[in-house]
């Protein structure tokens, strides 16, 4: 069964049984693309901005109390989840989204008439266009949109993220003091702490959360009331303030009103959030290449942590065991940063007074949030909360690098140290052995030099020491 409805195009068939109307049917006819649909947060806050301007609509004397409450009321039924079946457009359609925004139009208004006791598509009740879009236009509702969904979906990451960052310190406090050889360059390099490897991932978190809540500020700046290109025509001259203020009331967050001109073609805030998303991306993306690296083995490589068993690694090598959790972090982290660059072209593709390309710019940056959420609770629950570090590898390897000589520097000399190394390397020995055989530093001496706890951290160097070794090196000359 379907019923005919007449737009500017003329008629068409809809289903009798749907919410939506012409528009929307036109649009799904047109683009059937990718199968993705626009995420629940983006629906949720369309609904909420349609609520928002029929109340203020109705306090302003423009929408009349009947047909605005019924709006209110049919618009509730949407934001608490209600008919998600009738929102059927593609991510990818016609530029600034003006099919979700009259997808959402034809819904909020259909389930109107019905509460008013009329039948869908007897817009003669309540229009889409003419009483749900009173005062708006996609152009300013889309980007609004957008930056509510991501005010919505965002505390859920920042919420993973604290958590990531108390489960880093709390394997910094277990392995306090347990030391490892570091490394640069894939090679060998000074001696750090366990704690301060930890410590330091957890530190990158944070400065993650901070970045995300810079990003998050300019979220909070609304065009809505601009209407097609920013200078508010066919709105009440109090209308921008208005719908801002319903907009505070309804979701709790502190928004603004802004350069309703600007904000039509600038997409510099979702540049700007994008940009923090993907630095979290890179960040965690590095340390999950650290973590699969020290793990490596468990016999050929740096074994120097155990990361958990999730699953067995090989379906031809029995007993192999894979960093699949790491690796699963690293391509959603490619996945979020190859979206950054989607967002920043389509912010860039704007032209004169719109940009057209919101509709893939709200749907990368909701998923990823959306990525790096899961992605975030994954690598703590089923990685670094079951991290083990093997103490007896650590200071297995600790003992045989010759890194341990540049503590030497002060004592002796960068070149003297250099061509002790090249010793050390040639005959396979330990660099405090080699020390020891050529009677180059005194044993009580060497063994408060090389205490590899004090190499972890600033220290004075004790200028009486470096005499005495000078003078026991010409003595033994």
């Amino acid at each position: 069964m379907s019923r005919i409805e007449k737009d500017s195009l003329g008629e068409i068939e809809v289903p009798d049984d749907v919410l939506y109307g012409a528009f929307t049917t036109r649009a799904f006819n047109n683009f059937q693309i990718s199968g993705l649909g626009a995420k629940p947060e983006f629906i949720t806050s369309i609904a909420i901005i349609k609520k928002a301007a029929a109340l203020a609509n109705m306090k302003l004397g423009m929408l009349d109390e009947r047909t605005g409450n019924a709006i209110v009321q049919a618009a509730d039924e949407v934001i608490k989840g209600r008919y998600r079946d009738q929102f059927i457009l593609d991510v990818f359609q016609a530029g600034a989204g003006t099919p979700f925004n009259m997808n959402t139009n034809e819904v909020i208004a259909n389930i109107a008439i019905k509460k008013l006791g009329g039948k869908p598509g007897d817009y003669h009740i309540v229009h889409p266009n003419n009483h749900v879009n009173m005062a708006q236009s996609s152009n300013d509702v889309i980007p609004s949109a957008t930056r509510l969904s991501v005010l919505l979906t965002l505390p859920g990451l920042i919420n993973e993220l604290d958590e990531m960052v108390l489960a880093f310190q709390a394997k910094a406090d277990e392995y306090y003091g347990i030391i490892k050889v570091g490394r640069t360059h894939l090679e060998d390099a000074v001696p750090i702490r366990y704690d301060q490897v930890f410590g330091g991932y957890s530190s990158s978190m944070l400065k993650c959360i901070i970045r995300l809540r810079d990003a998050e500020k300019s979220m909070l700046e609304l065009g809505i009331g601009g209407t097609a290109i920013g200078t508010g025509i066919n709105t009440h001259p109090d209308y921008k303030k208005t719908v801002i203020s319903e907009l505070k009331r309804l979701t709790g967050f502190e928004f603004s009103p802004g350069d309703s001109i600007m904000l039509s073609w600038s997409m510099a805030g979702f540049v700007e959030m994008s940009n923090s998303l993907r630095i979290l991306a890179i960040e965690l993306n590095k340390i999950s290449n650290d973590l699969r690296l020290l793990n490596s083995g468990p016999k050929a490589g740096i074994a120097e942590i155990i990361l958990p068993e999730v699953e067995p690694g090989s379906s031809i090598m029995p007993g192999k065991i894979n960093p699949s959790i790491p690796e699963a972090v690293n391509m959603v982290c490619f996945q979020v940063i190859g979206n950054d660059h989607a967002v920043a072209l389509a912010a860039e593709a704007g032209q004169l007074e719109l940009n057209v390309m919101t509709p893939l710019i709200a749907f990368d940056l909701l998923w990823s949030i959306e990525l790096l959420t899961s992605a975030v609770r994954m690598l703590r629950e089923r990685c670094v909360t079951g991290i083990i570090v093997d103490v007896e590898r650590c200071a297995e390897l600790l003992e045989n690098s010759q890194s341990l000589a540049t503590v030497l520097n002060p004592y002796i000399g960068y070149e003297n140290v250099a061509e002790l190394v090249k010793i050390a390397l040639l005959e396979n020995k330990p660099i405090r052995q080699v020390i020891l055989e050529r009677d180059i530093i005194p044993e009580s001496y060497l063994d408060q030099i090389l205490d590899t706890l004090r190499m972890t951290e600033p220290a004075v160097i004790d200028k009486k020491i470096i005499d005495e070794i000078r003078e026991y090196r010409k003595r033994a000359v």
